[in-house]
């Protein structure tokens, strides 16, 4: 299919990619953007200036972002993935994180019984389970692993995905409202008497200061685990593994010098970019026919999930003796990572809950990969 700009036009696309991606950041911080999400407006950019053959629907740079940018982006948003911190700081919220991700394993299996996905349906719904695990990070690491890089899938999936996230955050916000609901837990009145979260506590949805010399040695490491990841795998005979190694090694490596990795600064940032710059490149491989044909039964398949993993959650809770708002910002902290969780438990004025959503959304980071890709492998495929 010819399209004004070719596959070799490299420098044209990659300014197309970054200028997306930078779209994407800008637009999340207005209204309308805040509600969407930064991801599904960079996929929506160049997902019109594919299917207007504007730009190519497979390049030369595309495979780049794919070989090379994802596998990076997972050891930079992992460097505060230290275990023992999360074991011993996260509290209450979480035993409901664990209770959330149980919920979330279960939801998927009901749901691939019952919606049917096709002959990829195994590996759709090992990417659905680790997003609703830890968060979007994880949605690319597992399509990585699974070696699923059809872009119709991948944007009907994330469409899908974001659609859905964004109602069960609306439901997640208006739970402490209903009177009922509220009664049946448990009510910790130091929640809200908490002092505020100050700096110190590490907020990983705020912007850190960057330094030449801390984005150089967050690059060079991360470059280096993915060389000894990748290399393991490879030596190990499974070479589609190697995502997971290179998560296993940075979580064994922030949990060891959590203090060092901490100092890097602008790793969290960097990979956020890279993830963005990912979006680009699914938005712009995807067919809007498939994607309008697929995303119906997504949706479904999405929304089974998020209601199993709801009610499972809520029995769970209330058996553990666990106040609502702890289940909540754990809820919060499976889908959207420490970001979202963070900053509902901090809008709300919930400002003991602020840390322990950060700890539990790094923790989602760090284990949902392997939770997902296990699922599909060993379980459904």
């Amino acid at each position: 299919m010819t399209t004004l700009i070719s596959a070799e036009q490299h420098w044209t696309l990659w300014a197309i990619l970054f200028g997306a991606a930078a779209f994407g950041l800008w637009a999340e911080r207005t209204r309308l953007g805040s509600r969407v999400s930064g991801a599904v407006l960079t996929i929506l950019v160049t997902f019109v200036l594919s299917n207007a053959r504007v730009i190519p629907v497979s390049a030369p740079a595309y495979d780049v972002v794919w070989d090379y940018f994802l596998p990076l982006a997972i050891p930079l948003l992992l460097f505060r993935a230290d275990l023992r911190r999360i074991v011993r700081e996260a509290g209450p919220t979480l035993f409901a994180f664990a209770a959330a991700a149980v919920g979330t394993v279960i939801g998927t299996l009901i749901a691939f019984r019952i919606v049917p996905l096709g002959e990829e349906g195994w590996k759709l719904a090992g990417i659905f389970c680790a997003t609703y695990v830890g968060g979007s990070m994880n949605f690319g690491a597992v399509a990585n692993s699974l070696e699923l890089q059809s872009g119709d899938l991948l944007a009907a999936s994330i469409a899908a995905d974001n659609l859905m996230m964004t109602l069960y955050f609306l439901v997640l916000f208006a739970l402490p409202s209903l009177g009922f609901l509220r009664r049946a837990f448990v009510r910790r009145d130091e929640i809200e008497n908490a002092p505020e979260a100050g700096s110190g506590d590490g907020h990983a949805w705020r912007i850190r200061d960057l330094s030449l010399m801390g984005i150089c040695f967050a690059l060079a490491l991360a470059a280096g685990l993915c060389a000894a990841g990748y290399g393991l795998a490879s030596v190990l005979g499974y070479p589609s593994a190697g995502i997971l190694v290179v998560t296993a090694l940075t979580v064994t490596l922030a949990t060891l010098a959590p203090r060092r990795l901490e100092a890097v600064s602008g790793a969290e940032n960097i990979g956020t970019l890279f993830m963005q710059i990912f979006f680009a490149v699914i938005g712009a491989t995807a067919n809007i026919a498939a994607v309008l044909r697929s995303g119906t039964v997504l949706l479904l398949f999405a929304g089974i999930i998020l209601s199993v993993h709801l009610i499972t959650i809520l029995g769970l809770g209330k058996l553990m003796r666990l106040d609502l708002r702890e289940i909540i910002i754990a809820s919060n902290a499976n889908m959207g990572g420490p970001t979202t969780a963070a900053a509902m438990a901090a809008s709300r004025g919930w400002n003991s809950l602020v840390l322990p959503a950060i700890l539990c959304g790094t923790l989602g980071y760090a284990i949902a990969t392997f939770v997902g890709d296990s699922l599909a492998r060993h379980v459904l495929r």
